[in-house]
């Protein structure tokens, strides 16, 4: 086998299929957490919505969930972004994200270096956006948009927002 290939060791105390059955994250064993971006929604309940994790914590700020595949090159999630309810405008200095529609629609804005970039993702678009850019969603409809989200790191910084956003002062719990 190449051995570029075979970077991953199975445990010697598992049998195969332990090690992998401690990989699989069930939806049936997720739930929704309106808790991981409270204190954005304290401020303003636009901002409220909910991630339900499946590889790591992502970079909501939750700092552990034994409930989720150990997150070792990107973490993975899925999030609901309730009607008229935006993401505000952020960013990841570290990390590529990669947000992939899975039903409704949403609009997201991006900024850098002074240029802005709006763009409307209906079911199964997919955009990744670098590291260092600004960008934000809003959910323009009546019925939750759900989305999937990958951050390309196992262990991604918190993100921050612009000066000027009102988040940007807000400390976190």
């Amino acid at each position: 086998m190449n051995a570029t290939l075979a970077t991953w060791v199975k445990p010697t105390d598992k049998s195969l299929g332990e090690w992998l059955d401690s990989r699989i994250a069930r939806f049936s064993t997720r739930r929704y957490d309106f808790d991981a971006l409270k204190f954005q929604a304290d401020y303003d309940p636009k901002y409220r919505r909910a991630q339900m994790r499946y590889m790591g914590t992502g970079a909501t700020g939750v700092q552990s969930d034994s409930n989720t595949v150990p997150a070792e090159h990107f973490t993975f999630s899925t999030m609901v972004l309730p009607a008229q309810c935006e993401g505000p405008l952020h960013v990841h200095d570290d990390v590529e994200e990669v947000f992939f529609m899975l039903r409704g629609s949403i609009t997201l804005f991006v900024e850098h270096d002074g240029e802005t970039f709006e763009t409307q993702l209906n079911e199964r678009d997919l955009i990744s956006i670098p590291p260092g850019i600004y960008r934000g969603l809003l959910n323009h409809g009546e019925e939750d948009a759900l989305m999937c989200v990958m951050l390309g790191t196992g262990k991604p910084t918190t993100p921050t927002y612009p000066d000027s956003h009102p988040l940007s002062k807000i400390k976190r719990a």
